[in-house]
């Protein structure tokens, strides 16, 4: 069980990396992803090839898994783009979000009711956002771009978790790469003529560190939470992976010094943020509870 929780914190850990990486590549946030995504797919093909984990689905499925992994990969340009026009805390402060956006779509998409206590905790981080936004003018661009990400990244779960009840998720997720891999590079040269940069290869050092963040951030990161996911609870794993954008926000600290640039507002806003996280990990620990003394009745 110990073994589980480490794997699954290194996961998330791994997961708030991202946002350092993504400072990191000097290339255009659509390059970061469309290369990520190329030896992410490749990656997979290769291991869970060997492995033996990729199964054959029907071609409906295929279809629906392309379209959510181009929701992930526009996610992921969303993300970068936000940390680009801001940086790295104020990209994860707005990533934060994802709770408000799910606790909304999900039972929109799902046809369930309404969790009115996460919806408003969900505001109350929105909140904190909108205190940022507005005292800190010079992130405006960065913050609307880190909500629309938000949003993206609150989607692709909810369909994750219908695919996931029929296929492996092995199979999932490399039919999920492959998808977000082909509609980005229809979609790229749009883009990049919208928004045009001068590097579309990457140098070695930006190769190196591609690499990273395919192989460690997304390939491994995904094996450890898979093989946490097998011990752990649903609770455990939900309470943990409220801890990414924390993790994110002290990696930016330490690595880049942003704290040393953010204004008093943004700290202000952050606390709000943190209270509603804590006030979730309260609910999730007494929902957990119940259902422990339940089970033992």
């Amino acid at each position: 069980m110990k073994k589980a929780f480490l794997q699954l914190h290194i996961a998330v850990f791994l997961a708030g990396f991202t946002g350092i990486l993504g400072r990191l590549i000097t290339l255009n946030e659509g390059m970061i992803v469309w290369y990520r995504l190329l030896l992410t797919a490749i990656t997979m093909w290769i291991l869970f090839g060997i492995m033996k984990k990729l199964h054959r689905i029907p071609l409906i499925d295929i279809l629906k898994i392309t379209g959510v992994g181009f929701i992930a990969a526009m996610h992921w340009v969303t993300f970068y783009g936000a940390i680009k026009y801001a940086n790295v805390s104020v990209a994860l402060v707005c990533f934060s979000a994802i709770g408000f956006f799910t606790a909304l779509f999900e039972p929109l998409i799902l046809k369930k009711r309404i969790n009115r206590v996460e919806l408003l905790l969900g505001l109350i981080t929105l909140s904190g956002i909108y205190i940022i936004f507005h005292f800190d003018t010079q992130y405006k661009t960065g913050i609307i771009i880190g909500i629309i990400s938000a949003v993206l990244a609150s989607l692709f779960p909810i369909f994750n978790r219908e695919f996931l009840k029929r296929i492996n998720v092995e199979t999932m997720l490399t039919w999920q790469q492959t998808g977000g891999l082909l509609l980005l590079s229809i979609m790229l040269p749009f883009y990049l003529h919208k928004f045009p940069t001068e590097h579309f290869i990457p140098t070695l050092e930006n190769f190196a560190w591609l690499l990273v963040l395919s192989w460690v951030c997304s390939v491994i990161a995904f094996q450890l939470s898979g093989n946490a996911l097998k011990r752990l609870s649903a609770f455990t794993v939900n309470l943990t992976y409220n801890l990414e954008p924390v993790y994110g926000i002290l990696l930016a600290f330490m690595v880049y010094k942003e704290n040393k640039f953010l204004s008093k507002w943004f700290f202000v806003g952050f606390a709000i943020i943190a209270v509603a996280l804590i006030i979730h990990v309260f609910i999730l620990v007494n929902v957990e509870r119940k259902l422990t003394e339940n089970a033992a009745d």
